[in-house]
């Protein structure tokens, strides 16, 4: 039995196939047919018309790049031989706050019959967490902050191996973090890292109170950014990209730190010269690495775990 699942990210559309047998328990095991990233990047603005996630509108221009990756998809669930109308589409924060997001959802579902399911900040989080927590990424007994930087929103989610104490959504995604305190430069500037950090303070309060209240002693990073971590970590490491067919890893600290270091003092290009760096990335890595940082400096957090699985995984287990 094929099930594919499509994640529309604020920046980044994924698509994975797997393979269930139809006896499989109740863990979700499956085998991986394909799974693809393609960056449609439907929060960006445009330089003519404005709009973009902060104007809560996706542009025509980001729906034209929508459609063209979502046109990909379909092309290869045809050849999976799955119906598009039995695929799971999941609209997050870009097409959570559109204005016109009927109007997006019917033209995509005109023009590659594939039906957007958007779901609440609340429903992301519990996903997250659930591939999360296949992954293995939570040591077992530890309290735990699990953290998925996207585009548009970041979920925060406090548990266990067992279960989740807490769980929220906060609009303040990558990209509406480089709007903000970038703008239209490749390079942060230390005024905007010490500008950022009060308005963490400010939007994560009630992250601040869970915290207090829970107590989490290591920081899981989901995906995105925190894979790019990981990759630039074993790339200085080892000289390689990490194994392909794990899905949980340790990040040190302390070499979190070091790119860290680099990360806010490079350009675009001095940045995407780093080994391990992705074209997907190099940009929204910038304001990432400074909202990890505030997590791990106000919370006292010094161990890090990362999965790479993430909402995909967590709606097929």
């Amino acid at each position: 039995m094929k099930q594919a699942v499509i994640d529309l990210g604020t920046n980044t559309f994924h698509l994975m196939i797997v393979q269930k047998n139809a006896d499989s328990d109740s863990n979700g095991a499956y085998q991986t047919l394909f799974r693809e990233s393609r960056p449609a990047k439907i929060g960006r603005s445009s330089s003519a018309s404005g709009g973009g996630i902060n104007q809560r509108i996706i542009t025509d221009e980001a729906i034209e790049r929508a459609l063209s990756v979502l046109t990909y998809f379909r092309e290869v669930l045809d050849q999976h031989e799955i119906n598009p109308a039995d695929v799971a589409v999941y609209g997050t924060s870009a097409i959570r706050v559109a204005q016109n997001q009927q109007a997006f959802i019917e033209r995509v579902a005109q023009e590659t019959g594939l039906k957007i399911r958007v779901i609440s900040g609340d429903e992301e989080a519990g996903l997250i967490y659930k591939g999360v927590r296949s992954s293995g990424a939570i040591p077992a007994g530890a309290t735990v902050m699990v953290m998925d930087i996207g585009g548009g929103s970041v979920e925060f989610i406090i548990g266990n191996d067992n279960r989740i104490f807490w769980k929220q959504s906060f609009e303040i995604g990558g990209q509406r973090l480089m709007e903000r305190f970038m703008g239209e430069a490749d390079l942060i500037s230390p005024a905007a890292v010490g500008r950022m950090q009060t308005y963490f303070q400010e939007q994560l309060l009630p992250l601040t109170n869970a915290v207090h209240q829970y107590q989490p002693t290591v920081l899981v990073g989901s995906s995105g950014s925190f894979d790019t971590l990981v990759d630039m970590y074993f790339h200085e490491q080892t000289g390689t990209w990490p194994p392909a067919d794990q899905a949980a890893f340790t990040l040190p600290v302390a070499d979190f730190y070091h790119f860290y270091q680099l990360l806010i003092e490079r350009n675009h290009d001095e940045r995407m010269a780093l080994p391990g760096m992705i074209e997907l990335r190099v940009d929204m890595i910038v304001v990432a690495v400074c909202l990890i940082d505030f997590v791990l400096r106000s919370y006292g957090i010094n161990s890090i775990s990362v999965s790479t699985y993430a909402l995909k995984e967590g709606a097929l287990s």
